[in-house]
C-alpha cells in the first residue's frame, strides 16, 4: 500500500478504509503531516499517552478538534472545559465532577437498570429493529437528563441538542445548529435561575450553587458546562453502545462466551471502548519547539491524537491488536477516554451503564445478527452510528 490519502478535515474521509490508513501510518509515518489541516497526526499509542501527559508542552486552549474554530480566535462566549488549561482547568473540573464521583454513578446504577430494562422491554425480538433509535440513543439522554434533573416531559428535544452539538464541530455555527444550541441556551438559562432559588438534589443544582474562588459561575459559563454534560454523558456512551452491539454482531463467539461467563462483563466493556473508540480524535497545541517520535513539531503546531489508531497499536496491544477478543488483557490501557487532566468525564458513567446494557441484555438474547449494512455518522469527531440494523435473538 501506498502513502494514503491524508484528509482528516473531511468528515467524509473517515467513513472508508480509516483502519486501513490507521495501520499504515503506524507501519510507516506515525507522526504524519496532513496538507488538509495543516497539522501532525499522531498513529502510535505511546505518543498519544505522552502528549496527553505533558501538559506544560502541549496544550488545549488553543484548540481540541480537528476544525476547531478555536484556532483563529475567533469562538466567541466562555470556553468549554475541554478548552482549559491549569490552573483553570482543575478548578472548573472539581466542580463537574462532583456528579460522576464514584458515589454518585453508583447511586445512578437501579435508576439506569430500571431505564434498560424497561427500554430492552419494548424492543420486539427475531425481528429487524434499529438499535441506535431504541436503545443506544434513548438511554444515555434519559440517565442525563435524570442526572441534571429535568423531567421526563422535558427529554424530547434532549436528543436533537446533541446532534446538533456534534454537527457544530464539522460544520460550524449553521442555522438549523445555531437554533437547536439556542432553543437549549433559553431552557437552561431559565432551568439555572430556578435552581439558585429553589436548589435540588441533581447535578444542575450542584452547578448553580458552585462557586470558584468565591463566586458563582455565571448562566453563560453553566450552560457551556451543560453542553460538555451532554457530550461526554450521552454522545460517547451512545456510540459506545451501537460500537458494541455491532462487534458482538460481527462476532457472535464472543457474545456466546460472555453469556457462558458474566465474570467477562467488566472486561468486555473495556475491550468494547478500545475496540469502538467512541471520540475518534482530540488535538494539542506544542507551547514550545519539540519533537514527536524523531519529527520536529514547532512551537505553535497543532498535533491531532487518533485515539483510533492508538487503541488499534501492535506495540501497545500485541499481535492481536486488530482482534476483537473480550478476555483481552488490560494493560496498558486503552485510550478511548483519553489520558491525563482531561480525562473523559463521563467515562464511569459510560462504563456503568454499558454494563448494565450488557447484563441485562445477557438475560434476554441468545445472540444478534446485523440485518443490514450500519449507517454511520460522517464527523470528524464521533465514531457513532445513525442506524444499527440488527435482529435480537431471544433465549
Amino acid at each position: 500500500m501506498s502513502r494514503p490519502r491524508l484528509a482528516f478535515t473531511d468528515p467524509d474521509y473517515w467513513l472508508d478504509g480509516i483502519e486501513e490508513t490507521y495501520g499504515w501510518l503506524r507501519a510507516n509515518e506515525p507522526v504524519a503531516w496532513a496538507e488538509d489541516g495543516q497539522f501532525h497526526v499522531l498513529a502510535k499509542h505511546a505518543d498519544v499517552l505522552r502528549v496527553s501527559r505533558e501538559n506544560t508542552i502541549f496544550r488545549s486552549g488553543r484548540g481540541v478538534l480537528v476544525r476547531d474554530e478555536m484556532r483563529r480566535g475567533t469562538m466567541p462566549g466562555a470556553p468549554s472545559i475541554i478548552y482549559m488549561d491549569p490552573p483553570q482547568h482543575a478548578r472548573h473540573r472539581r466542580i463537574v465532577s462532583r456528579g460522576f464521583t464514584p458515589r454518585m454513578v453508583a447511586e445512578l446504577e437501579p435508576r439506569v437498570r430500571q431505564t434498560v430494562r424497561a427500554t430492552l422491554a419494548a424492543i420486539p425480538a427475531n425481528e429487524e429493529v434499529d438499535f441506535v433509535d431504541l436503545l443506544a440513543a434513548p438511554v444515555p439522554i434519559a440517565v442525563i437528563a435524570q442526572m441534571l434533573g429535568v423531567p421526563e416531559s422535558d427529554w424530547e428535544p434532549f436528543r436533537r441538542w446533541s446532534d446538533a452539538l456534534i454537527e457544530g464541530a464539522d460544520t460550524g455555527a449553521s442555522e438549523t445548529s445555531m437554533a437547536s444550541v439556542a432553543e437549549l441556551w433559553a431552557y437552561f438559562s431559565t432551568q439555572i435561575t430556578a435552581r439558585r432559588e429553589h436548589p435540588l438534589e441533581d447535578v444542575l443544582s450542584a452547578l448553580a450553587c458552585a462557586e470558584i474562588d468565591g463566586e458563582h459561575l455565571t448562566n453563560d459559563e453553566l450552560v457551556i458546562f451543560i453542553l460538555t454534560l451532554l457530550v461526554a454523558g450521552n454522545e460517547t456512551t451512545r456510540s459506545l453502545l451501537s460500537g458494541s452491539a455491532r462487534a458482538f454482531a460481527e462476532h457472535p463467539l464472543q457474545w456466546s462466551r460472555l453469556r457462558e461467563d458474566h465474570t467477562l462483563v467488566p472486561g468486555a466493556v473495556e475491550e468494547c471502548l478500545r475496540w469502538t473508540t467512541p471520540i475518534k480524535n482530540f488535538a494539542r497545541t506544542a507551547t514550545r519547539n519539540t519533537e514527536i517520535h524523531g519529527v520536529p513539531i514547532p512551537e505553535g503546531g497543532y498535533v491531532v491524537m487518533l485515539y483510533a489508531s492508538a487503541n488499534r497499536d501492535e506495540e501497545a496491544f500485541g499481535a492481536t491488536a486488530n482482534c476483537f477478543d473480550i478476555g483481552r488483557l488490560t494493560e496498558p490501557g486503552h485510550l478511548a477516554f483519553g489520558f491525563g487532566e482531561h480525562v473523559c468525564l463521563g467515562g464511569s458513567l459510560a462504563r456503568m451503564e454499558t454494563r448494565v446494557v450488557f447484563e441485562e441484555m445477557l438475560a434476554r438474547f441468545a445472540s444478534m445478527e446485523l440485518a443490514a449494512e450500519p449507517e454511520r455518522i460522517a464527523s470528524t469527531l464521533v465514531n457513532g452510528m445513525v442506524r444499527l440494523p440488527l435482529i435480537l435473538r431471544e433465549s
